[in-house]
């Protein structure tokens, strides 16, 4: 450093001297002031140093460095407008806040730079080197949520991601896998698609489908399946045929007393679409001769409870919630529909007409005495809470309605059962029963989990290895959550390559 080099080729010169000139008076203001305004021995103040450096020359006619000046190290470098120190500073910014966030931090550090330069510092670092994890985790996330999505790979020993990709497509990951290979367990999500980039290029590791996920999907099934049988959540007691006469039925319009037409044209379509499917027709056929999309018809087609079917078109309301109220204040002679509807609404009720009011007030006039309350019919998606909860956890009200459900549906009791087999399944890892615990669930009538354990086994080596080995998904579910953190500190408008250099290097 100091010395000149003459560039290569017939023309150099056999020897460079270099002669010293004049010292030379060089005042730098820029990184240095900002490195030491930092320390807490200068209170603050803005700090000038005096650096004297010698400038050199060369003598020979075809040197391409007619001068230079020496460079102190780890405080000067060539054509730099900041110091090392000060530049590390900027690129630790850069990499923690990136632009904007980043350019505010510095400017209390009293150093003025743009969000284009923090960027640019970022965009200007080395990628780390990629290496082939023993354990690797395969999870996707969402750039524009609905639309595009990526790819990030993990070391699942380390929890260090390692790499990222700009999509969610097999090939780019048999792509990836190819050209690190060494794998041997692959921990993913209950996608397909990594099932097939895996099974492709590292048919060796050993897949291991995450815990969470089945759990999750088996959520999902026990709410559809309460669905089905939601008639089951009313209670029945000696009062039932009071309470029945006290209103009107769901299925019935209390304008007309009438069925419903959603109901009647439920009806009408089941009815026919058994008809043609006892006579041969697929599925496509009877839903293009019916005008029904393919899985409307086939929902019809595979439906075997005709009651729960149009139970599932009775939609709850608004309202449901303030009926305790209504009745309550209607035994105490309040009938006044206008009224009963400025009460609610001081409750909390959101309707702006008293016309449901009034409408549910119409069967109560021509009841003689006192209505029962009706008892609060307990939403879906709460009693399926109340299933998939451990037992320990549940309340002694929760714990006393749910044994009265399942008193009254041999199939709930069921699924219910089938769940904590699950459950002790899935928390002390004993995947070697997942064979049997899908034969148990085939052999009752629950065609909603049925559909369920068909996805298991056709998945069933990666689901017992995640019913059975003790690596999972949960630190690639956690890099997902720190990516999303990082693009809305973005404001998400950061591209790929951006969001990747952050995410590698942080």
């Amino acid at each position: 450093m100091g010395w000149c080099e003459s560039p290569p080729g017939p023309m150099r010169a056999p020897s460079c001297r270099a002669r010293t000139a004049a010292t030379r008076r060089v005042v730098s203001t820029a990184g240095i002031d900002a490195t030491l305004t930092i320390s807490p021995w200068v209170g603050g103040r803005s700090v000038v140093i005096d650096l004297s450096v010698r400038r050199l020359f060369c003598d020979a006619r075809d040197c391409a460095r007619r001068t230079f000046t020496e460079q102190i190290e780890g405080l000067s470098t060539r054509y730099g407008r900041r110091t090392p120190r000060l530049q590390d500073l900027l690129r630790v910014i850069a990499l923690a806040l990136a632009g904007r966030a980043g350019t505010r931090l510095a400017t209390m550090l009293h150093t003025t730079v743009s969000r284009v330069t923090l960027l640019n510092l970022i965009m200007a670092l080395p990628e780390p080197a990629v290496t082939a994890p023993r354990i690797l985790g395969v999870d996707d996330f969402a750039t524009k949520r609905g639309r595009v999505y990526g790819t990030v790979l993990i070391d699942g020993e380390s929890h260090r991601p390692i790499d990222l990709l700009p999509d969610r497509e097999a090939d780019t990951l048999a792509t990836w896998l190819a050209n690190h290979p060494g794998g041997e367990v692959i921990c993913r999500d209950r996608a397909s698609t990594y099932a097939d980039g895996a099974r492709a290029r590292a048919p060796d590791a050993i897949q291991v489908a995450d815990r969470w996920h089945l759990w999750n999907n088996l959520a999902t099934a026990v709410e559809r399946t309460v669905i089905a049988h939601r008639p089951c959540l009313h209670e029945t007691d000696p009062q039932a045929s009071a309470r029945a006469a006290a209103a009107a039925p769901a299925e019935l319009n209390p304008d007309t007393g009438g069925e419903k037409w959603v109901v009647t044209r439920t009806r009408e379509r089941y009815l026919a679409v058994q008809r043609l499917l006892a006579r041969g027709w697929t599925i496509s056929a009877i839903g293009r001769e019916l005008g029904l999309a393919r899985h409307t018809a086939g929902r019809y087609a595979r439906c075997e409870n005709l009651h729960g079917l149009t139970d599932r078109t009775i939609r709850t309301t608004r309202l449901d919630d303030y009926k305790p109220y209504l009745i309550q204040r209607w035994n105490d002679g309040c009938t006044d529909a206008a009224r009963l509807f400025r009460e609610i609404r001081a409750r909390g009720y959101p309707g702006r007409t008293p016309q449901a009011v009034r409408r549910y007030l119409r069967p109560l006039r021509t009841v003689a005495g006192p209505v029962p309350a009706p008892p609060p019919v307990p939403k879906p998606h709460r009693v399926a809470h109340w299933i998939m909860r451990h037992p320990d956890r549940l309340h002694a009200d929760e714990e006393s309605r749910l044994k009265d459900i399942m008193a009254r549906c041999p199939q709930l009791n069921a699924v219910h059962r089938h769940v904590r087999a699950f459950a002790q399944m899935l928390c002390n890892l004993q995947g070697e029963n997942l064979t049997v615990w899908i034969d148990a669930v085939r052999a009752d009538d629950l065609p909603v989990l049925h559909s369920f354990a068909a996805n298991l086994h056709n998945d069933r080596d990666a689901i017992t290895a995640g019913l059975t080995q003790v690596w999972s998904s949960g630190p690639t579910e956690g890099q997902v959550n720190r990516i999303k953190m990082l693009k809305r500190q973005m404001y998400g408008r950061a591209g790929f390559a951006l969001l990747r250099k952050r995410v590698l290097l942080t």
